[in-house]
């Protein structure tokens, strides 16, 4: 049986099955973007070494220009969600696809560092950052009522999908092309996910005629006002630093980056490439772990409707802790032990996010997308700082060891944090 719905706006009628939602679509529309965003966001650590051959630059000056891009990544967050309220999620996320696909295509052209800073740390970094877990935050708490807890675990895991899917693939192109094969494919995917984007994104259930999946009409009958201003964003900074429970959060948030995207996501390739394992080889296992870290984000998001949050979030930065401060040792030794730590850093790569994003709500209810932005400035801050103290940590000592086994001691520092913040 079916039914039709019209939207508020004017536009043409939808006609739903009842046991279909359009949610779903709008989750499969921003899944896919956010799994292109990803395998952008894992271009960098397969693009060092080609870099360092092509044109001579040293590894903390490609680190630099690296940790520009994942700290505009972060410093977007906030000022996203303000977008995604002001213009919506359908112009928002076409905008900064459309930043990306210029960015790529420009960087094939480059020839010095600055060209680098430029175009994927400025370009290139603003563009992702629309695509930060606030984009995966915002359409969840607006078009789910139910299920949000997986829904936030399924985004989480798009960035293993990514990962998994152009890792190898990027690696494949560097092996039989150049790098600049791969800023083109990245911006002609770009331009591809943008016209999915436009033909089938929508703002908010309302503007179809729906609610949010799950929810009732007299639950969803009070619509909260759009205000997506920058002095809200402001305004909900201010109110947030006064909460002893953002400090504790956000602390264990910094972490989180310094150990994924700054470490792992920017020096893992280098390093077994520094310990005789070929990059094609190395970007393989590390998309391998995709595998792993899409069923640990999912089980995350799972577990963090069933469970308290800040226990999943001590033991998973506990195993974080552990499996990195192994991972030197495990690259001096034998396949069996790189794989182990493959298997279970992969399961934990993002499993910290759905507690977190849920405890952010928790805390903080309908301001939590703008306080979990503010949240993402001080994770991509961490993890610019790791990628580029990592490659300067190299350059000086001639191995990671260092930094890998730094980030372990910090992720039992995070267990302390998460453990303190209020039960809710």
């Amino acid at each position: 049986m079916t039914f039709f719905t019209t939207s508020s706006k004017g536009q043409k009628p939808i006609n739903s099955n009842k046991r279909f939602h359009y949610s779903w679509i709008i989750l499969l529309v921003t899944f896919l973007a956010l799994i292109l965003a990803a395998g952008i966001r894992s271009t960098p650590g397969v693009l060092i070494i080609p870099f360092e051959h092509y044109f001579g630059w040293s590894r903390s000056a490609i680190s630099f220009a690296l940790a520009i891009n994942l700290l505009l990544y972060g410093l977007c967050g906030p000022f996203a969600g303000a977008l995604l309220e002001l213009y919506g999620t359908r112009q928002t996320m076409a905008m900064a696809l459309g930043l990306i696909a210029v960015g790529a295509a420009l960087s094939s052209q480059m020839n010095a560092t600055w060209h680098l800073m430029v175009l994927w740390g400025v370009v290139i970094g603003t563009g992702s950052g629309f695509f930060s877990p606030v984009l995966g935050t915002v359409v969840a708490n607006r078009w789910f009522s139910k299920r949000r807890g997986l829904v936030i675990g399924i985004f989480s895991a798009a960035g293993s999908a990514g990962q998994l899917i152009f890792l190898p693939l990027f690696s494949k192109l560097l092996e039989i092309y150049t790098w600049q094969i791969v800023t083109w494919f990245i911006a002609y995917s770009a331009i591809a996910v943008m016209i999915i984007v436009c033909l089938l994104m929508r703002n908010h259930p309302r503007d179809i005629g729906l609610l949010p999946y799950g929810a009732s009409q007299a639950a969803s009958a009070d619509h909260p006002e759009k205000n997506g201003s920058i002095s809200v964003v402001i305004t909900v900074f201010k109110q947030a630093v006064t909460n002893r429970d953002f400090w504790l959060l956000t602390g264990s948030f910094v972490v989180c980056g310094i150990t994924s995207s700054g470490l792992i996501g920017t020096h893992f390739i280098p390093a077994c490439a520094d310990h005789g394992i070929s990059e094609i080889s190395a970007a393989g296992m590390l998309s391998i772990s995709g595998i792993f870290n899409l069923l640990g984000a999912m089980a995350a998001g799972w577990l963090s409707d069933k469970f308290d949050n800040r226990w999943l979030l001590f033991w998973f930065y506990m195993l974080r802790g552990v499996t990195l401060a192994w991972l030197p040792f495990t690259l001096a030794s034998d396949t069996y032990n790189l794989a182990l730590f493959i298997v279970f850093y992969g399961l934990d790569w993002v499993a910290t996010v759905p507690p977190t994003v849920r405890l952010t709500t928790d805390i903080f209810g309908k301001q939590s997308s703008i306080v979990f932005g503010w949240m993402m400035i001080f994770h991509q801050a961490g993890a610019a700082l790791a990628a580029y103290s990592g490659g300067a940590l190299h350059t000086l000592l001639g191995s990671y060891q260092l930094a890998f086994i730094s980030g372990g001691v910090l992720c039992l520092l995070a267990c302390g944090l998460v453990i303190k913040i209020r039960r809710i």
